[in-house]
């Protein structure tokens, strides 16, 4: 799943996730992330990229929430990999802090979006 508010990030995102071979599910913010995990009762999605900064429900919040099995607890556990342009120190840490497992910087470096997303799903995790 995609959660992010940029519609040009959409895009881009999009693009290169579904290059991997990935289908992809977008929210376009926390709210609509919970919403959605919610209605996938299931089969948990394999990973969540998670854009830090949206509006009604940014994505420290939603992560907080999907930790605490408010959109399924299935959901609990999915890897959840911040999406942010902020890359100060610090930011990192704010990520996890609220439950997120890893961060990639905006603007997405296909390079380092292979590299994270391999490095949380097994080969034997359906796409």
């Amino acid at each position: 799943m995609l959660v992010e508010d940029n519609a040009i990030n959409q895009l881009v995102a999009c693009d290169l996730l579904e290059d991997l071979g990935f289908t992809v599910s977008i929210a376009e913010d926390g709210l609509e992330a919970i919403t959605k995990l919610n209605a996938q009762t299931e089969q948990a999605y394999c990973l969540i990229l998670m854009d830090c900064q949206m509006p009604r429900m940014d994505g420290f919040e939603a992560t907080r929430q999907i930790r605490m099995g408010k959109a399924g607890s299935i959901h609990k556990e999915t890897p959840i990999v911040a999406l942010t342009a902020n890359t100060m120190k610090g930011d990192q840490q704010k990520c996890l802090d609220a439950g997120m497992n890893d961060f990639i910087p905006k603007p997405i470096e296909h390079s380092i979006l292979v590299r994270v997303i391999l490095s949380w799903l097994s080969s034997d995790l359906h796409k």
